[in-house]
């Protein structure tokens, strides 16, 4: 990439020394600086990229991104910036082409239903007939390959994503579906991504250890709904909101200008909405009621919370004029997404199922679900993450008494938090819903532990629901992660019941 060409992307630079060279890569860490590369320092919370400029020299960056200027850039070319983590973001789609330019960018934000409403809505432009990427928490998916992601979920980083994109656009993508949190929009990593349509599932409990508060979360998110007017207008496509209308979030949300609003909801005045609707052990069936026509729908998926994230992604496909028919194919077509009320069934005469749910309200939408699909006693595996919102851990226990059978409280990433501690503030809202431990609840630290322990409590007809962990691949237990399983540690444990 030119500087010339970098120096258009960035209109709020004040430009120091800049001349008209080539750079190799942008990159923000100092270790990864090699010659030719341009170097982004990005205030932190713990480090200042600034410290590192001179290392980042030293390896033979040719310039530098920076908030202010220090002693050792005064020869070199620099770029003054208000926002470095916005100028990297930027930088980084100059360097890649700026591949949302060239793509339908659909961004899908919420606490809970982010991942399975960005794979609906991926499912249904597909049968529509569209060329279609997406990037989720999970995975990548590329020209019908999926490319697994990080071991925690968020948005990556600007340059994965920006790379990602590249990709997703050079396969001939004509759309691309983002899965957007809020860490993302906050952080700027997807500061460059040019939206053309906003979804939000819901907002509710969650990263306010991050954030500060729900109102601060909230605004987070909007930066999604709020970008539409400022993002880049492509031919023929429109600036779309889909908003919930039975979200708190809603007037809020529907106050920011957009082309068109797509809203749906459950509760009386949402346009788009369902009725006559059945939840079975073997899906969902209810009526598509929209502009005054009633559409079958069907889908595999358990759950009567999925029926708000089918209506997320059909409202979004309907704002961007995809057919009712494309719209029932593809949401009959997602069967199952890893890690969401996903069964393990090894012959075992109870039922076993993994699920993601690790906030309070995704909690109590999945103990609601499982009640639906067995008529024996539910038992629930779960704790809470550390160094994050310490308040939804009583809660979430307060949930469980309410919902479940059984509990049994153990490990979903401590981090640098001692683990009894987080299982003592969940036992906490355990007994203040009138749990009894010994009898209604247990603590097993040990996580594979606990799902084994809750397995050989399960009887003919008992449901077992491992909540937190979903499709991670990893457990952070003190300032390391170590590899893990969820359907590992479901699939040993029942295999040491007799269970293959």
């Amino acid at each position: 990439m030119n500087s010339r060409e970098l120096l258009e992307a960035l209109p709020a630079a004040q430009a120091l020394r800049w001349g008209d060279f080539e750079i190799r890569q942008v990159t923000s860490d100092s270790r990864r600086v090699k010659p030719g590369d341009l170097f982004v320092a990005i205030p932190g919370v713990a480090v200042d990229g600034h410290c590192y400029i001179g290392a980042a020299l030293a390896a033979g960056a040719v310039g530098c991104i920076v908030e202010r200027e220090t002693p050792e850039l005064v020869q070199q070319p620099t770029l003054v910036v208000p926002n470095a983590r916005q100028a990297y973001a930027h930088a980084q789609a100059a360097y890649y082409g700026n591949p949302s330019h060239e793509m339908v960018v659909i961004g899908v934000t919420g606490t809970d239903g982010k991942t399975t409403t960005t794979r609906l809505l991926s499912a249904i432009l597909r049968a529509a007939g569209k060329a279609v990427g997406s990037i989720n928490t999970i995975s990548a998916e590329i020209a019908g390959s999926d490319y697994p992601l990080s071991f925690h979920t968020t948005t990556p980083d600007a340059a994965q994503v920006q790379a990602y994109l590249r990709q997703i656009r050079d396969t001939g993508a004509e759309y691309t579906v983002l899965e957007t949190t809020s860490h993302g929009l906050a952080q700027y990593r997807v500061a460059a991504c040019e939206y053309d349509v906003a979804v939000v599932t819901n907002i509710t409990h969650e990263h306010l250890d991050f954030h500060g508060s729900y109102e601060a979360y909230r605004d987070a998110k909007a930066m999604l709904f709020t970008g539409l007017q400022h993002s880049v207008r492509k031919p023929g496509v429109p600036k779309v909101a889909v908003l919930n209308r039975d979200d708190p979030s809603f007037p809020i949300l529907a106050a920011f200008p957009a082309d068109v609003q797509m809203i749906y909801g459950l509760q009386p005045g949402a346009p788009i909405t369902a009725g006559n609707i059945t939840v079975s052990p073997e899906g969902l069936r209810f009526t598509l009621r929209w502009q005054s026509r009633l559409e079958e729908i069907q889908s595999p998926l358990l759950g009567r919370y999925n029926i708000e994230n089918i209506l997320a992604a059909a409202s979004a496909a309907l704002g961007l004029g995809i057919e009712v028919s494309a719209i029932q194919r593809g949401i009959a077509s997602v069967e199952t997404i890893e890690g969401r009320m996903q069964r393990i069934d090894q012959g075992q005469p109870f039922t076993a199922i993994i699920d993601f749910a690790h906030t309070p309200n995704a909690l109590e939408r999945a103990l609601s679900t499982v009640r639906e699909l067995t008529n024996g006693r539910v038992i629930v595996v779960f704790g809470s993450a550390g160094l994050r919102d310490r308040a939804k851990r009583a809660w979430m226990g307060r949930v469980a008494g309410r919902l479940a059978d059984y509990a049994v409280l153990t490990a979903e990433d401590p981090r640098t938090e001692p683990l009894d501690a987080i299982i003592e503030e969940i036992a906490k809202g355990c007994r203040e819903s009138g749990m009894l431990e010994g009898e209604q609840f247990e603590r097993v630290e040990d996580r594979a532990a606990a799902i084994q322990a809750a397995l050989e409590l399960a009887r003919p007809g008992d449901l077992v629901l491992t909540a937190g962990k979903g499709h991670e691949r990893s457990m952070c237990l003190g300032t390391v992660e170590y590899p893990w399983s969820e359907h590992q540690a479901m699939r040993d444990g029942l295999a040491s019941l007799g269970y293959r």
